[in-house]
């Protein structure tokens, strides 16, 4: 090819679609709906290091206080993970299994905050009653749903038998 470009139909070797400067209009402006379209300007995307982790946490923290103060599902979740970690920690049981309690308990509180932000955002496009709107509130609730039974199902493998075993040995 010695530096020339080869016509293979517009379109590259990996099958996408060529743009050519020299086809497409200079200077043409983009319009806010095209993807190209660079995004409005975020003061804190331009931030790195220390001073965007920082940010991030404050951020975190505030969407923290929101889900405590705001979403009653998320508070009786919490109360859940603050019976079941502890009990996560002390349980004998190895590592493996102790990771998959907690990391189960914790994927719940997960599931949960995204649901919330889709619920938010629904809500912030329009709180009149749509299909699509309520679909969406819908398969984020049977996220969580799974979610919660992939815990209770980690548990009552895990610990269910240790717990039939102390009663046996109890009585």
């Amino acid at each position: 090819m010695n530096g020339t470009h080869a016509s293979n139909g517009g379109t590259n070797l990996a099958g996408g679609t060529q743009h050519n400067a020299t086809h497409d209009a200079p200077n043409e402006p983009l319009s806010p709906d095209d993807p190209l379209a660079p995004l409005p300007f975020n003061p804190y995307k331009g931030n790195r290091g220390l001073t965007r982790a920082w940010h991030a946490m404050k951020n975190s923290l505030a969407g923290f206080r929101v889900a405590i103060r705001e979403e009653s599902a998320f508070r009786q979740e919490l109360t859940l993970a603050a019976i079941l970690i502890p009990c996560g920690l002390v349980v004998p049981v190895d590592p493996v299994s102790r990771v998959l309690l907690l990391g189960s308990v914790l994927l719940v509180l997960i599931v949960e905050l995204l649901n919330s932000s889709v619920e938010a955002a629904i809500d912030r496009i329009s709180l009149e009653r749509h299909e699509l709107s309520r679909r969406a509130k819908d398969l984020g609730s049977a996220a969580v749903m799974v979610a919660l039974g992939m815990c209770l199902m980690t548990w009552g493998v895990i610990v269910g038998p240790l717990v039939v075993g102390w009663i046996r040995a109890w009585l």
